[in-house]
């Protein structure tokens, strides 16, 4: 899984974007020296079906937040990002917060005091219809709370120049 991270092919940053488990967007701020906007595509609650509850280890039917973003800086996107977050699971104001849409997820963690850790599951080069033929870094991870998974991430991290800051 890690070894994609280790091509020469792929820039540091991106690289190190990655291969954090901590908050994306605060990285790319660091990284960009700019301010990072969450931009929604799309947000709404749907019932879980039989693999998105296997994949949340919750039951089939209940309630889960799915929401696609994008990081930009600069009309320039970082990051394509998908989640889905079993709403049963959330502390009620964490839950608001999600519900807003365009808030980082890292920034809504931190703001509540959450203790929460990441698990990256896969990594990996795949194409992207979003990102027109760029090959594309993407990762899965899970955000655990309570030893319970809170949301599962996939995010998409485009491999080109844009990198090379």
């Amino acid at each position: 899984m890690q070894d994609v991270l280790k091509s020469p092919d792929i820039p540091a940053c991106l690289r190190i974007c990655a291969g954090t488990d901590g908050s994306v967007t605060q990285l790319l701020e660091v990284l960009t020296g700019k301010t990072i906007k969450v931009v929604t595509i799309e947000q709404h609650i749907m019932k879980a079906t039989d693999d998105i509850a296997k994949l949340l280890d919750i039951d089939r039917g209940d309630e889960v937040n799915w929401r696609l973003v994008t990081l930009n800086a600069n009309n320039t996107v970082y990051v394509l990002a998908k989640s889905l977050s079993p709403l049963k699971r959330m502390p009620h104001a964490v839950k608001e917060d999600i519900m807003r849409a365009d808030k980082p997820i890292g920034a809504i963690l931190r703001e509540h005091k959450l203790e929460t850790r990441r698990d990256i599951l896969k990594i990996e080069i795949i194409n992207s219809k979003f990102f027109e033929g760029i090959p594309v870094l993407s990762r899965e991870y899970r955000i655990i709370y309570e030893n319970n998974i809170l949301m599962w991430i996939n995010e998409c991290f485009p491999v080109d120049d844009r990198w090379r800051m």
